[in-house]
């Protein structure tokens, strides 16, 4: 039983099988076909100048010999050919029978007919050095008493020209083909080793690494370029992803101790209630606690929807002033039933580029903490102004305040001042707004000292042109 051996194909390596190379290999050739063209050019417009020059030469010396006396001719053709030390001139005279009367030529050359201008003809030659077969440009010229004059010109330099454009090209452009072919086979080696550095880092990032960055050279070349935006990309990824991961650990942590509360409440009420209002009440407090959760769930996914959101394409022209009214509308009714004096102006009608809700609930925000911690018979103040190239938002109310200490901490989460400890509340509402202001480029700034005053300044596009006088809710609760 005979065994038929295994076919087997060589597999060319793989810089060799890249599109860098295959397009240096289309780059050499035609970079080899417009050189050759280059030297076919050269050569034939050589040829053709020294062909026409030949021909001019040996037309006029053919006239000038064939119109001299018979025995000047003779002599003129021996002139000729002794002045010759290159042994190229040819020259001829025979008789009507093709008979050979002088001159260096052993006949009358084939296929020459008389009077046309100078043609390509091979000729026998012979002088003192013997006899020599050669390529000649020749002319032939019958002269009144029958005879046959023939001047020639040897054009074997031709083909040494035609030979030294061969050397030039094989001693200039064989090197520059392998040169070219190395270059490539370099520049393949060099991308096919950046691809695969690439490919070991994306590698990596797609196993969890996601500190992981695309290597760059210091060079301005594409690899660069893309590596540079991927890398970009990949910064945004991993702070949305922190962020995603954070927002669930503040949730898990910030969830474990209102979720004891309820089930060590639930536990009391099921071991010590006898009645069923007893239980009830057990029920409603664990149902306000979850609710509680709920809101806190909701306050902290709201900030970190806030904080890394695209919610930039969405922004339009927004008017600040509209925006301070409708919040004055909304908590005046509020501040009368708690006595408190509120007051709202608008003196400038300002143009902004933002979110309408988000910045509708910053203000509104702002404001419910100064209602909530202003005492009975207070007064809280919503102002909109101008100062220098911003606009400015200004809630003041006359509350207990803020300490020195305590002023960059209140923007923190479920952070709480001793004044608001009392307080209903989560301790997130200064974080939504620090979010929203920095969402939209706005600077939030909060005194500390008694009667506290919160301002957001933003850069104003335009003012709208006022209709009518801005309204102002006076003094008191009445508009």
């Amino acid at each position: 039983m005979s065994v038929a051996p295994a076919s087997s194909s060589v597999r060319l390596p793989e810089f060799i099988r890249t599109t860098t190379f295959r397009w240096t290999l289309v780059a050499s050739g035609a970079l080899a076909f417009c050189i050759l063209l280059m030297f076919g050019f050269v050569y034939w417009q050589t040829a053709a100048y020294m062909t026409a020059r030949v021909d001019g030469i040996l037309a006029g010396e053919s006239v000038m010999i064939a119109g001299a006396a018979p025995e000047r001719r003779l002599k003129a053709i021996d002139e000729r050919l002794s002045q010759d030390p290159r042994r190229i001139r040819l020259a001829g005279l025979f008789g009507a029978d093709g008979g050979r009367i002088a001159g260096n030529l052993e006949s009358l050359p084939d296929r020459l007919p008389t009077d046309t201008p100078p043609r390509r003809v091979s000729v026998v030659r012979i002088d003192g050095e013997g006899r020599e077969e050669q390529t000649a440009r020749a002319v032939a010229r019958r002269l009144q008493n029958g005879e046959i004059l023939v001047i020639g010109r040897n054009v074997d330099e031709l083909s040494e020209l035609a030979r030294i454009v061969e050397r030039a090209l094989e001693f200039g452009l064989i090197p520059a083909l392998g040169l070219s072919l190395v270059a490539g086979a370099l520049l393949s080696l060099r991308a096919q080793n950046r691809v695969e550095t690439v490919n070991n880092k994306v590698q990596r990032i797609i196993a969890g690494d996601l500190r992981e960055r695309l290597p760059t050279q210091g060079l301005n070349d594409p690899f660069d370029k893309l590596a540079v935006i991927v890398n970009g990309m990949l910064d945004e990824i991993e702070a949305l992803i922190r962020s995603i991961a954070g927002a669930g650990d503040d949730i898990a942590h910030d969830l474990r101790t209102p979720l004891t509360r309820v089930r060590i409440g639930l536990e009391r009420g099921r071991e010590s209630a006898q009645t069923l209002p007893d239980l009830q009440s057990v029920v409603d407090q664990a149902i306000g606690r979850l609710d509680q959760s709920l809101a806190i769930i909701t306050a902290l996914l709201r900030i970190a929807e806030i904080e890394h959101s695209r919610r930039l394409d969405g922004f339009s022209d927004v008017a600040l002033a509209d925006v301070v009214r409708e919040v004055g509308d909304l908590y005046e009714p509020i501040a009368e039933d708690k006595r408190i004096a509120f007051k709202v102006t608008a003196d400038v009608e300002p143009i902004v580029r933002g979110d309408r809700d988000l910045l509708f609930e910053a203000v509104a925000n702002l404001v419910d903490n100064a209602v909530k911690f202003s005492p009975e018979d207070g007064c809280v103040e919503l102002a909109l102004t101008r100062r220098g190239n911003e606009c400015v938002v200004r809630i003041r109310d006359s509350g207990p305040g803020i300490s020195a200490s305590e002023r960059d901490l209140v923007a923190r989460r479920f952070y709480r001042s001793d004044n608001s400890r009392h307080t209903n509340g989560l301790g997130l509402g200064l974080s939504l707004v620090s979010a929203i202001a920095k969402l939209h480029g706005f600077r939030l700034t909060i005194s500390s000292g008694p009667h506290c005053v919160v301002e957001i300044a933003c850069p104003s596009l335009v003012n709208r042109p006022t209709a009518e006088p801005a309204p102002v809710y006076g003094a008191g609760v009445a508009r």
